[in-house]
């Protein structure tokens, strides 16, 4: 999964700990979410959108792991 967390996090000013807290998880989260290591939760997905004022497809994408049937 590609995201484009620390972009939108750096235009808001905060840093990966603000962000944790403000979503709830730990700093290690978001360090593996911005560096892809870790898929996010829907649940997860959509307070980092809605905190960053994004559709989620905005902030996280997959390449190609979707497949047309």
């Amino acid at each position: 999964m590609k995201t484009r967390m620390k972009e939108f996090r750096e235009k808001l000013g905060i840093t990966q700990e603000a962000l944790a807290e403000k979503v709830d998880v730990t700093r290690q989260t978001i360090l593996f979410l911005e560096k892809g290591k870790y898929n996010p939760s829907l649940r997860l997905a959509y307070k980092i959108a809605r905190l960053f004022n994004a559709k989620i497809e905005d902030v996280f994408s997959f390449d190609d792991e979707i497949v047309d049937k």
